[in-house]
């Protein structure tokens, strides 16, 4: 929408004022968030029609705020930010906000640039778009700019949107995302739900309050990412539901049951070689591999017959050992009955190679998966990137193939040896040792990649081969390490 692309275009222009004051891009939006969480309260009613902001003491609301100049703003900016992120703040989501916060502003002439420039802005446009769009589009932007590094928080809006048309949220259904990030999955499943039940007018009260309080939960550990994503919720009119906590800690056990999981954990490995520290966990329980780990965590966390999008990088379907053992596990307790191999270059890392597993939590422990499809959405496809960004276009032939069960039971037909779309049978899987990272069709990656011409991409795929290479030779280690530890225990017992 035109007013909501002008407003967000103005609100990023106003990084460049801060800049002399040492504030990064990422630091930026954080800086946004607190005093547009303030704005948006004043701009806002909730649904019996007041304003959101009485939930805020009068000395720290916006009009009380924006009054006021020089020095005095900046101290009582900063002295704003200790006391509504202190424990005994009764507003849960005011303490979410600014748990931790702090301004990295030090100039108070950039404070009343900021403030004067919010307050200037044409909020009328802002509520009748949707003041959850704008923010959006604030988050995009700023994940799309790779000086800010955020680009690891944000999935692509095309890849979400596909997936949960492909999965197809209910109303009265719980959805987790263990790594919500911004929440995008979160706000884009409940869209979905909205979209189909006439922004809820068509549920009964109990129905909607379930919708508005419950049905969306998650978590997520970062602390300034969890503050964008609750604001990101907050102005899509959902209450809460993510907490700032490691769901690979015993926390994360405490998670509530989900009817569907849409996620993009994170790659890598956990900070220090650190494992997970679930009590419940049992096949990943020796690994830092955070992905696999994720994985094992989406298997226990759903209900009996819930389902699930997750995206991975390509190790989860080849690694061997634990990787190994977890897929084994996986497709005995769910129907793996889809993997969507996705293009490079579409998140901020370009050489990073990712899938999308779909699969279903089966009635039984043995046998679930007959058999898994395949779409290669990765060979033969465009240099994704700046100049080619990913569209909702690229995924319509992926979707049509898919077909409108959620679980992946519609009927299938494949596209042979010279198409994309393949079925492979659990027998010829086993016959791969369990690896799924399977292929066909020519992967022209390397042509793709000498197509890239703007220099940021050009440098980011390098950087993405790089990481990539060192994530697999910390993964290497690893196994090495607790094939050492076996090796010694086992000298020992004898």
């Amino acid at each position: 929408m035109t007013s909501t692309h002008d407003i967000v275009g103005k609100l990023w222009a106003l990084c460049h004022v801060l800049r002399d004051d040492g504030v990064s891009y990422s630091e930026y939006v954080t800086e946004l968030t607190y005093l547009l969480f303030l704005k948006m309260l004043a701009e806002v009613p909730d649904q019996n029609g007041k304003l959101r902001e009485e939930r805020l003491p009068e000395a720290y609301r916006w009009s009380r705020l924006a009054k006021l100049e020089g020095e005095e703003q900046l101290r009582h900016y900063r002295q704003m930010m200790i006391d509504l992120g202190k424990p005994d703040v009764k507003d849960e989501l005011v303490r979410a906000i600014f748990t931790d916060a702090q301004t990295r502003l030090k100039r108070p002439a950039n404070l009343k640039t900021l403030t004067t420039n919010i307050g200037q802005l044409d909020w009328f446009s802002a509520r009748e778009d949707g003041l959850g769009s704008l923010y959006e589009g604030l988050l995009q932007k700023n994940a799309e700019d790779k000086k800010s590094g955020a680009g690891q928080y944000f999935t692509p809006r095309p890849l979400i949107d596909c997936i949960v048309r492909l999965m197809k949220p209910q109303p009265g259904e719980t959805v987790q995302d263990p790594a919500a990030g911004t929440a995008g999955f979160l706000v884009a499943a409940d869209r979905f739900v909205k979209d189909a039940t006439d922004d809820l007018y068509e549920l009964n009260e109990a129905q909607a309050f379930f919708q508005r309080h419950h049905a969306l939960c998650g978590a997520e550990l970062v602390t300034d990412t969890h503050r964008l994503c609750m604001m990101n919720l907050l102005l899509h009119g959902i209450e809460g539901g993510v907490d700032n906590i490691d769901t690979l800690s015993p926390d994360g056990e405490a998670l509530a049951k989900a009817d569907v999981i849409l996620t993009n954990p994170p790659f890598g490995t956990k900070k220090g070689g650190g494992r997970p520290t679930r009590n419940d966990f049992s096949v990943t329980a020796d690994t830092s591999n955070k992905q696999l780990a994720f994985v094992e965590h989406i298997v226990r966390a759903l209900k009996t017959g819930g389902r699930t999008a997750v995206v991975v990088p390509d190790n989860v379907l080849f690694e061997d050992n634990t990787g190994r053992r977890l897929r084994t596990w996986l497709m005995d307790l769910c129907d793996l009955h889809t993997i969507l191999r996705l293009p490079t270059g579409i998140f901020y890392a370009q050489g990073v190679k990712t899938n999308v597993l779909f699969f279903r939590r089966g009635p039984t422990d043995k046998a679930n998966t007959k058999a898994v499809w395949v779409y290669d959405m990765r060979a033969n496809m465009p240099a994704f990137g700046k100049t080619r960004p990913l569209t909702v276009a690229d995924f319509s032939d992926f979707e049509a193939a898919y077909g409108d069960d959620p679980n992946g039971k519609a009927a299938r037909k494949s596209q042979g040896e010279v198409g994309r779309w393949k079925s492979f049978s659990r027998a010829a899987i086993k016959d791969r040792n369990d690896n799924l990272d399977i292929a066909w069709l020519r992967d022209t990656e390397a042509e793709a990649e000498e197509a890239l011409t703007e220099p940021e991409d050009i440098a980011a795929a390098i950087i993405g081969h790089l990481k990539a290479a060192l994530e697999e030779i910390e993964t290497l280690s690893e196994e090495l390490e607790v094939g050492d530890e076996v090796a010694i225990v086992a000298e020992a017992a004898e």
